[in-house]
């Protein structure tokens, strides 16, 4: 627990951005309205998306009846029949994955760029782009909490993977196949193996984002995605920001948005997001989170110890996992100096489930 320590002790945070970012109502101004639009084509489609994926309902009795009976043809064709549609769901969702993907470098050109001095005056005059970057993050973290909730879409996918592989040794043509070829399956079922594949996308889309435009600085990357967490956290607690909002659902919004940053810039920044060093209040980030409704924020607690868990889990042993555990609990353990962010978020997420 040690570098969180020191980020619940550290006042030497730099000045906090102190301006309101509007996420009902911005609108691209003519500098910012070339990369508006190429962003807006995509995000159009999100809704969509997360439309489609909240009314996935799966394959499951088909496959599990032609399962129970291998013999029987007809259940066999029945099997294929509902699940040939679904995997076509899943391809659509993989390609917008991608198209996300482009989306994002789009922004992070513009919102990087040497265009203004700083990540703050970037987000205060270029609104327009910031908010399609708040509504990209916002849109993967309740993809990846929809499809976390839906096992279907991977028993299914695995199921058409099986048959397909059972049609082929058959010589049995499948006209699916000319969509989703072989090598398109093996990365489609890459995606869906994660238990946040949006997020995934994100975070190698923005690593790869830094390392092909070697001539930008990593800060003007980093200081952006520290810049939106900490307006994002200034809104949420300031009164007469919050009372701006017409919509509780801009609450939320504004708290996934958080979220998403503080995890893109952890995934980034090379000492992650609660170095010491950090350029995001951690502490106050965690106490805005903290003070919402504990079932409201216990799934983007979830997504902040899934993420630092992958990304730091080479360093992170089941012994300190276990005195996390215990501190969580209220019992006093020997403090560490070698904590990391999955111990740190660990023992957070228990903590407000326990509503302390």
């Amino acid at each position: 627990m040690g570098n969180l320590l020191k980020v619940l002790t550290c006042t030497d945070l730099e000045q906090e951005p102190n301006f309101f970012l509007d996420f009902e109502n911005a609108q691209p101004t003519d500098a910012e309205r070339e990369v508006w639009e190429q962003v807006d084509i995509v995000l159009k489609d999100a809704k969509g998306i997360l439309d489609e994926l909240q009314a996935y309902k799966g394959a499951g009795q088909e496959i599990r009846e032609a399962i129970s009976n291998p013999n029987d043809e007809a259940l066999q064709e029945q099997a294929w029949a509902a699940v040939v549609p679904l995997v076509g769901k899943l391809k659509k969702f993989y390609e917008f994955s991608q198209r996300l993907e482009a989306a994002l470098h789009s922004l992070l050109g513009a919102l990087t760029s040497e265009t203004y001095e700083d990540p703050t005056q970037h987000l205060e005059r270029e609104q327009a782009l910031a908010k399609q970057f708040a509504e990209i993050l916002h849109f993967t973290l309740r993809f990846d909490e929809l499809k976390m909730t839906n096992p279907a879409i991977q028993n299914d996918f695995s199921y058409y993977r099986r048959t397909l592989s059972r049609m082929r040794i058959n010589n049995v043509p499948a006209e699916i196949e000319n969509e989703v070829n072989n090598e398109l399956a093996n990365r489609i079922s890459l995606f869906y193996a994660d238990a946040t594949p949006m997020l995934k996308t994100l975070s190698d889309g923005t690593t790869k984002f830094v390392s092909e435009n070697k001539n930008l600085p990593i800060e003007n990357t980093t200081d952006c995605l520290s810049t939106m967490a900490t307006v994002c956290k200034v809104m949420l607690e300031t009164p007469e920001y919050r009372s701006r909002f017409t919509s509780e659902e801009t609450v939320s919004f504004c708290l996934r948005v958080m979220v998403g940053v503080i995890i893109l810039y952890d995934y980034v920044h090379p000492v992650g997001a609660f170095a010491k060093s950090s350029k995001i209040d951690m502490k106050g980030c965690i106490k805005v989170l903290k003070d919402q409704p504990p079932n409201s924020v216990e799934g983007l607690l979830n997504a902040l110890s899934r993420v630092s868990s992958s990304v730091r889990e080479d360093v992170c042993s089941g012994r300190v996992l276990q005195q996390c555990w215990r501190s969580s609990q209220g019992q006093r353990v020997k403090q560490r100096e070698d904590g990391c962010v999955c111990c740190s978020i660990t023992a957070l997420t228990h903590m407000s489930k326990e509503g302390r």
